[in-house]
Parts: structure tokens; sequence; C-alpha cells
């Protein structure tokens, strides 16, 4: 039989900033009837337990710091809550790679045209790269003829961050979309005055 390991006991996990783990001499504290009153830290968490709940520092940097008298469970719920919305209207911005050849065949370019159209109004960015393979390298004009024709094509969706870049055997360039606000547009045309 193997005898039991000897892991140090489990500490119970200290709750920061409720009840007696707050660390200030007084606080303003909240109370779910409405009442405010600033009074010491020690007869707010008393008065918050006879209501059958925990007092909850939500400002620490306030003078004096605020404090609230909820349900800790409940808090940590709606914290969360607020957390996961924040990040529900985030909006990562990724870069699609879009890979060519200098003899790309046009029904092909317009297929990875049309892809990097919907890229660009979902919002992300474009890189748009030639790859040159043996003997293709010695014709990198062609590339970057098909890159700038790429980026001109390109134009009314997004904007091109430079000119077609040769790093190694390949030839890239770079779009960004354009921002809803940027776009000026055209002053309405106003008919004959009444």
């Amino acid at each position: 039989m193997i005898p039991p390991r000897n892991y140090p006991p489990r500490r119970p996990k200290v709750r920061e900033n409720v009840n007696e783990a707050i660390r200030v001499r007084e606080v303003r504290a909240v109370f779910p009837d409405g009442s405010v009153e600033i009074m010491p830290t020690l007869a707010a968490v008393r008065k918050a337990q006879e209501m059958g709940l925990d007092l909850i520092l939500i400002a620490p940097t306030a003078e004096p710091p605020v404090a609230k008298a909820m349900d800790y469970g409940q808090w940590q719920y709606e914290n969360k809550k607020k957390q996961h919305e924040a990040k529900k209207k985030q909006h990562i911005i990724q870069v699609k790679e879009l890979k060519f050849r200098p003899n790309t065949d046009d029904h092909d370019y317009e297929f990875k045209k049309n892809h990097a159209i919907r890229f660009l109004g979902e919002g992300n960015r474009v890189k748009a790269v030639v790859q040159f393979r043996g003997r293709e390298i010695a014709h990198v004009d062609i590339g970057k003829k098909l890159l700038l024709r790429f980026a001109q094509d390109l134009a009314t969706h997004g904007l091109v961050e430079g000119q077609p870049r040769l790093e190694g055997r390949n030839a890239h360039v770079l779009i960004s979309p354009i921002k809803a606000g940027s776009v000026k547009e055209k002053p309405k045309e106003s008919g004959p005055a009444t």
C-alpha cells in the first residue's frame, strides 16, 4: 500500500475587498434600502451581516472608500456578465492572407479579389502575397504589377499601406479596411428652392 502524500492543508480562499478583508478604517456604506452612511468598517460589516448580506468594497480609491451591502455571489455573477458583454462587442482585427503566383489566371484573380472584398467588409486586413518559385524570381516586375492591380481594384474597399515590397521569394502588400467615418460623403444636390 502506498502511503498518502503529505500535502499542506488547503488554505481557505480569501475574498479580497469583502467583509473582514476590507483594510480601511472607515467606509461610505451603501445599503439596499438606499441609506448611505460613513461609518467604521467593522460596524458596516456587522450591519450588512445582520441583513444577511456581504459588505463589498466597490470604489477603493474614493475618499472615504465606498462599500456596498449586497450578496457576494450575485455581485460576482453581475461582474462576469458585464465582462462577457464587453468582450462580445470587441472585434479583433485579423490579417487574412491571399496567395498569388506571377501567372495567376483571371478567374482565380477575380475569385481571390471577391474574397478580399468580403474580408475588408468584415473589418479585417488583407495581405496579398505573390510567391515566386524557381526561375519566376527573374520576373519580379510581373508580380509587382499584379499586386498594384489588386490594390487598385480594392481602392474603393480598403486603403493600401505602402508599395508592394519584396522579401525573399515573396512580394506582398497590406490593405486595411476603410473606416465607416473616414469616407467622405458627396454633398447632396438640392433641388429648386421653394
